[in-house]
């Protein structure tokens, strides 16, 4: 095995395991309908890091020529994870807009 193969595969890999947690923050944020408990600063940084992989996987891509089925495998799960971070930011600014309603109700 290459060395290239096994770091590309490392990365999949990875990324594959950080993208397993959004569905579940999707389904939490879903459920509870409240934005409390939430750091959008934090999910706003890993929406920047996640479009840097991206830029980074279309630099490789395009630049150096790098392709095959482990590749694009962890350009799909950078942007899977980025869908994801954005859905959950999304959800983010409706739970913030529940959470005021509730405040003027109570």
């Amino acid at each position: 095995m290459e060395i290239s193969f096994v770091t590309e595969l490392l990365e999949a890999f990875t990324i594959l395991c950080f993208g397993l947690s959004w569905p579940i923050s999707i389904r939490k944020s879903l459920i509870s309908k409240t934005a409390k408990g939430k750091s959008l600063f934090f999910e706003v940084f890993l929406l920047i890091g996640y479009a840097f992989g991206i830029f980074r996987k279309a630099l490789q891509l395009t630049v150096l020529g790098c392709s095959g089925g482990i590749f694009f495998l962890s350009f799909f799960f950078y942007t899977l994870n980025f869908i994801e971070i954005s859905i959950d930011v999304g959800l983010y600014f409706r739970n913030c807009k529940y959470d005021k309603l509730q405040l003027k109700n109570a």
